[in-house]
């Protein structure tokens, strides 16, 4: 697990615009409730990052890979939503049945904690994943599944 500790004024940046280019980029932002916990995840090609968020979390762009964003935020009894320092671990594959492991690193910056995996895509076939998503101590894994299809230009 790779950790960000106390990011530089530009790191913070380039953190918002990675989370903000995810959020805008993918088909619709994706999320699970788990009582007072939300489960966001978002996939995009790393080809739609830009050169400088790439580089800042040696993230090498691709048409041919895809980059998985998880976070996870608790609602707070004002209604207010914390950020949550959970793990996730997961697979990716093919709707044969063929898959592999996700290898997940968490990206800290100043009120935000999100899980980052990269992935190799193929051309048009739909992906499924399937994530336990690891968001309290004291409770099971959530279990996240959802199918998507990534094109390649």
């Amino acid at each position: 697990m790779k950790r960000v500790s106390t990011p530089s004024p530009m790191a913070r940046l380039i953190g918002l615009t990675l989370l903000w280019l995810l959020a805008s980029v993918a088909q619709a932002e994706q999320v699970e409730h788990v009582g007072r916990y939300q489960i966001h995840y978002s996939a995009v090609n790393t080809s739609f990052l830009t050169p400088e968020v790439a580089a800042a979390y040696d993230i090498q762009r691709s048409k041919r890979t895809a980059l998985l964003n998880v976070s996870v935020l608790k609602t707070q009894p004002d209604g207010s939503s914390q950020p949550v320092a959970a793990t996730v671990e997961g697979r990716v594959g093919n709707l044969a049945g063929q898959s592999q492991p996700l290898s997940f690193r968490t990206i800290r910056e100043e009120g935000s904690i999100y899980q980052l995996a990269v992935f190799p895509i193929q051309r048009g076939e739909p992906m499924r994943f399937n994530l336990d998503v690891h968001y309290d101590r004291d409770k099971a894994p959530a279990e996240v599944a959802f199918i998507q299809r990534f094109f390649v230009d």
